[in-house]
């Protein structure tokens, strides 16, 4: 490697994702403002013989955005650049929670979202991003084009009419394919969501499953271990035009602040110091959710604050397999002595054709499990991980997971397809890093 002199390019800091699961000490770190010095920063490190590695919001538990490289840092790539009926387009930069105040001008909106809206639009769409909701794909299906920097140096427009093969791959490319500078996102009329959060009987909504999935426009629910109580959210698609029933400003701190992140804190750092309490804690926090019931614009209403620092792992079955799955993880949990404090979430999504999307192929069910910070998750998300296996499950790819390029390529019909993109558009691995090599194959 030639030593490398720039006035792109600074010294690199020790770097740390949200989750403190994965850190890294980049040897450079460049922040291009144009789509241009992302092109200069690309030859830079190919003709020095390093690798580059774009950097989102670090909100991913893996280490797929770690370098010992150049670490490209796209924030001041962001913002509005065009916007074609409800076709938007916006820099790889812009954050998820820059998004509505960016498209409420235009009366539009993200179809569907997550609950965390921290990230890079970039960083989202590359690791397969969700919500919930079977009419619904992730975000990376809400992309009708892309343009990345390729590891020529190439600017490489990727959409419906140039290019097309590779749309497939590009809308979620785990950051092996080049350098996003920006995407197309295919966005809807700006529309409210009614929002109804309830506790219910573990067993009365497992058996219900697969109708509350297809008869509801959003479900979801959190499963409180030890427990038989689960937590479920109810959002119903309304028009913009309807009344607006926000959570007053007091019971928003009350619900989201307090008792969602600071008691929940509480409880985990109690679970942790003395575990044998937990399920007693457990029980009483699930009788303490109360219903909830109220209409805002959708973005207020998918997204969640979280500022409690936990380590999660999700996986993607059949949607059919959820009850089943949920029943062993129970079990296990039981069978270990194990003491877990933070709920279970469980999703749904409709079935897409991107080639390395979790639902690809299939309507997909996903169940996360978290652990506090400050907790070792790995024996609980090892043995989860085998359960899931055996249900066909395939990791989120921003979460943490301890699968590797042989045994996904058993999980993803066009995982070869992928991987031949790939060797078409980065042959010397410019944009590798340990994860990528682990789960893509060096």
């Amino acid at each position: 490697m030639t030593t490398i002199r720039s006035a792109l390019l600074q010294p690199g800091t020790r770097w740390q994702n949200w989750g403190r699961s994965e850190s890294a000490t980049p040897s450079h770190v460049a922040r291009p403002r144009s789509v241009d010095e992302v092109v200069e920063i690309v030859d830079i490190a190919r003709n020095a013989g390093t690798t580059l590695k774009p950097i989102g919001a670090g909100h991913s538990f893996t280490a797929i955005a770690s370098t010992e490289g150049i670490q490209l840092d796209l924030a001041a790539v962001a913002g509005v650049l065009a916007v074609d009926g409800t076709l938007v387009t916006i820099g790889a930069g812009t954050r998820l929670h820059q998004l509505p105040a960016l498209l409420a001008p235009h009366g539009l909106a993200l179809a569907n979202m997550g609950d965390i809206d921290s990230q890079t639009i970039a960083g989202a769409t590359s690791t397969g991003t969700h919500g919930t909701g079977m009419r619904f794909g992730g975000l990376s299906t809400q992309l009708r084009a892309v343009t990345l920097v390729t590891a020529d140096g190439a600017v490489l427009r990727v959409s419906p009419t140039e290019n097309a093969e590779l749309l497939p791959a590009v809308r979620l490319g785990l950051g092996a394919l080049g350098v996003v500078v920006d995407v197309t996102i295919q966005c809807v009329p700006s529309f409210l969501l009614s929002a109804v959060e309830i506790s219910e009987r573990f067993d009365h909504v497992t058996d219900t499953w697969s109708e509350r999935v297809l008869e509801n426009d959003h479900f979801e629910f959190y499963l409180w271990p030890h427990t038989d109580t689960v937590m479920s959210k109810y959002n119903t698609r309304l028009p913009i035009t309807d009344e607006r029933r926000p959570v007053g400003r007091f019971a928003a701190w009350w619900e989201e602040d307090f008792m969602a992140n600071r008691v929940l804190a509480g409880i985990l750092t109690v679970g942790r110091v003395a575990p044998a309490l937990t399920p007693t804690i457990n029980k009483v926090a699930a009788r303490a959710a109360g219903t909830r019931r109220y209409t805002d614009y959708s973005h207020r209403v998918f997204v969640s604050p979280r500022t409690t620092r936990f380590r999660e792992m999700e996986y993607a079955i059949p949607l059919e397999s959820v009850p089943d799955a949920l029943r062993d993880i129970r079990a296990v949990i039981a069978d270990k002595g194990w003491r877990i404090s933070f709920p279970i979430e469980v999703r749904s999504a409709a079935a897409d054709d991107l080639w390395l999307s979790m639902a690809h192929g299939r309507p997909t069910g996903y169940i996360a499990v978290h652990r506090y910070f400050r907790e070792d998750p790995h024996e609980y998300f090892r043995t989860i991980e085998q359960i899931m296996q055996n249900y066909g499950g395939r990791p989120h790819w921003g979460k943490m997971h301890y699968r590797d390029a042989e045994s996904l390529t058993q999980s993803y019909p066009r995982f070869g397809a992928f991987v031949a993109v790939r060797d078409r558009l980065d042959p010397d691995r410019l944009f590798r890093n340990a994860y990528l090599d682990r789960v893509l194959g060096a």
